[in-house]
Parts: structure tokens; sequence; C-alpha cells
């Protein structure tokens, strides 16, 4: 399906833009503003939350819902930014933690910013280190001055403050820059939950107080664990610091999954229908859908880039596991419903046989035929909001994907 000029991410030196498509993905009246910031709902599903809308961004619009690739490292992995741009993502997400220790912000500056050092043309947003505080909890320290880590790579120790947070993601470059939080995991006592969401309430207010630029937007952060009171506490306090946007963390870290569907729940009346809502973390297809019905915006997650690299496929059917011996002899496409490169010249058979003879291919056409799947997913999202049929689109593609056996294990 062709995309239009504005959903592509170009810029409109108007004011305000009556654009008419051919396709169903965007029409009607829009609000594109060169200018700081500007987040515009163009379309509301009168069955339940989910949302379409425009992100402005320095660089670009991104139309939501919107998924991010991963690119931690200044890289989607195993993926081009020229391959991630043409399948149709405008918006990805880098590591500030990871990019401080390697290759550190002397190069990325030296190199252009980010944005050029990587060669993106898109917009990026970048994580605070945040959700290290929980990923690389045997090399942290924390109190309520920052964190304290010891480099993973050679064990040299680094201060973090949200002060410092904030002007490393300044010096980046990013289009969105993420507070400094503490990300705790499941189980957590709500004593600790407590202690977590009062510092990262801190935090967020030095980051507020430090940030300066004006062509970068600002996210607060929503933590509390699974404590329904504390989580509505700290999204009213985060939300009354009037940040650009706000995220959902603390979620997916091994909880049980109806805990974190009832989080989402809990927060988002909080969250103000007209900033951009960010659920950290979450991308399983089935998840995405559901995050979306409940009104959340843009999502990011490493499972169709790392099961990608593993030999999982996400096919319109189910996942497969192409290691698996029955596809040594199978000649037909990877999905024979989608129309990616992967899929229109290569065959299961070949990728089970690249992937049995470790070649670095069999990671390339995994990785880019997931992250196409998902592009699809959000494109159909987004036009199915936008036809107000949105609860039908979830039901066919669920029954269709879960339909099938899950062979991913």
């Amino acid at each position: 399906m062709p995309l239009s000029s504005i959903e592509k991410g170009e810029k409109n030196s108007k004011e305000i833009v009556h654009h008419r498509a051919q396709s169903p993905l965007v029409w009607g009246l829009f609000f594109v503003r060169r200018g700081r910031f500007s987040f515009i709902i163009i379309k509301e599903s009168s069955e339940c939350k989910a949302r379409a809308g425009i992100l402005s961004t320095a660089h670009l619009n991104v139309f939501t819902p919107a998924f991010m690739p991963v690119g931690t490292q200044a890289t989607v992995k195993a993926m081009s930014s020229e391959e991630v741009w043409d399948m149709g993502y405008r918006l990805i997400l880098a590591n500030t933690y990871h990019l401080y220790l390697r290759p550190g912000l002397e190069i990325i500056e030296a190199g252009g910013g980010l944005h050029r050092f990587m060669n993106w043309k898109g917009a990026i947003l970048t994580d605070s280190g945040g959700f290290q505080s929980y990923s690389l909890i045997d090399l942290r320290d924390i109190n309520d001055e920052g964190l304290l880590f010891r480099s993973h790579i050679d064990g040299s120790e680094h201060f973090f403050t949200p002060e410092l947070v904030v002007e490393i993601q300044e010096r980046l470059g990013s289009d969105i820059a993420m507070v400094l939080d503490e990300c705790i995991p499941y189980p957590s006592t709500k004593a600790y939950a407590e202690e977590a969401a009062r510092r990262t309430l801190g935090w967020a207010r030095r980051s507020k107080e430090r940030h300066r630029r004006d062509d970068q937007l600002l996210f607060g952060i929503v933590q509390g664990g699974i404590y329904e009171d504390l989580r509505k506490e700290n999204a009213r306090e985060i939300v009354a610091l009037d940040f650009d946007g706000y995220a959902i963390g603390g979620v997916s870290v091994g909880e049980p999954e109806e805990f974190m569907w009832t989080v989402i729940e809990w927060v988002e009346p909080i969250l103000p229908s007209s900033k951009p809502r960010y659920v950290m973390g979450i991308g399983s297809p089935e998840d995405l859908l559901n995050a979306i019905e409940k009104g959340m915006d843009i999502f990011d997650c490493v499972l169709p880039t790392r099961l990608g690299r593993n030999g999982c496929v996400y096919t319109s059917e189910g996942k497969l596991n192409i290691k698996n011996a029955r596809f040594k002899d199978d000649f037909y496409p990877i999905d024979p419903n989608c129309d990616c490169w992967a899929c229109k010249n290569y065959t299961r058979a070949y990728l089970r046989h690249l992937y049995k003879a470790e070649e670095i291919l069999a990671a390339r056409l995994a990785t880019y035929h997931n992250l196409f799947f998902y592009q699809k997913i959000m494109q159909l999202a987004r036009q199915a909001i936008m036809e107000d049929k949105f609860l039908d689109f979830k039901r066919e593609f669920l029954r269709k994907y879960k339909g099938a056996k899950d062979e991913s294990g």
C-alpha cells in the first residue's frame, strides 16, 4: 500500500495541511507544526481507546501507533539504516548507557551527532539507561543522587545522575529523550516499589530542570511496580511536571501478563490524552494490539530482531522455528502472505539451510522479515483505526495468528 508524502515523514512548511490520500491511512484535517512539538490525534475508535495520531519531531513526523525497532548501539542488529527506513520505520530506539560507554560521546559528536553517525534520517528515541538498573542489577549501585554502573565492557565505574543523562542525550541529538528512572524487578516488595517510585519522581524533576534543547522532546516515566496506589500516585505526580510525553515503565519484567494489562489500565486514565503514551519493552504482536486497544501509542521490543537471529520468524499464521527438520524441503516462502523481499526471493528450506550452516545471511533474512511483519501490523492497525474497524481487525488477525501452532520453542 503506497504511503502519502505526510506518512513518509516529510515536513510541510504550512501550519495546517488539508490532505486526502488514496490510502485510508491518512485523510482529513492535519495540524503539522515545524516548531518544537505537536502531537495530534487524527482519529479515535468509537469501540475502544485505540487512536491514530501524528507525532511531530525535529526530524520528521511519526505516525502512531508506532513500533520502534531497537538499535541499542546505533544499529538495529543485522540491518542497515537504509533497510529499516525502506520498510517504513520513522522512529527507532538507541540506548544512552551503551553509547556513552562505546563508542563514547566524543566519537559520536565528531561524527556529526547520532543521526549522521549511523546514517539515520528518521527520528530517534534514546532510552535513559534506567532499564540497565534492572538488567545489570549485579553491576550497579543506586541512591537518590543517581546510578553507579560498573561497565560490562571493562569494569570501569561511571556515575549516572539525572542531569548527566539529560546532557548525554542532548549531546547525542536524539529527537526524544527519556528521564532517568529506576526500573524494579518482579517480584518486589511494596516498600521497594515505593522507594523506587519516589526516586524516579525526584529524578524526573531534576531532569526537567536540566533539559535545555528546544528541538528535543523529553518524556517522563511512570513507575510503581504492581501496586495500584503507587502507580496512580506516581502517574499523577509525573504528569504534574508537564513532560512532552509519558512512558509506562517497569512492565514486561517477569510479572504475570495480566498484571501488565492491569497496570496500563490503572495509569491510562491519568495520562493526558493530548500527549503520546509509550509502553516500554513490550512487543509480541498480540501485546501490541492489546496495548493499542487500551490507548497506547508507541512501543519498543527486541523480540523481532532477537528471535530472528535465533531462527524464529513471525508469520500471519503464527511463529515458526525455521530450524525444525520439517522445513528442510519446504520450498514455500517464509510467509506466503508477506510481500517483503525475503519472502519474495527465498524459501523456508533455504533459510533453514543457512541457519544450519551458520551463515550470517540467515539472521539478516529472518530479521528483515520480522521487522517488515511488525511494520505491516502497525500500518494495518492505523488503517483499521481510521476506518473505525480496529476491533474487527484485531479479532481477525489474532484468529489466524493464534489459531496456528506456535513453533517458536
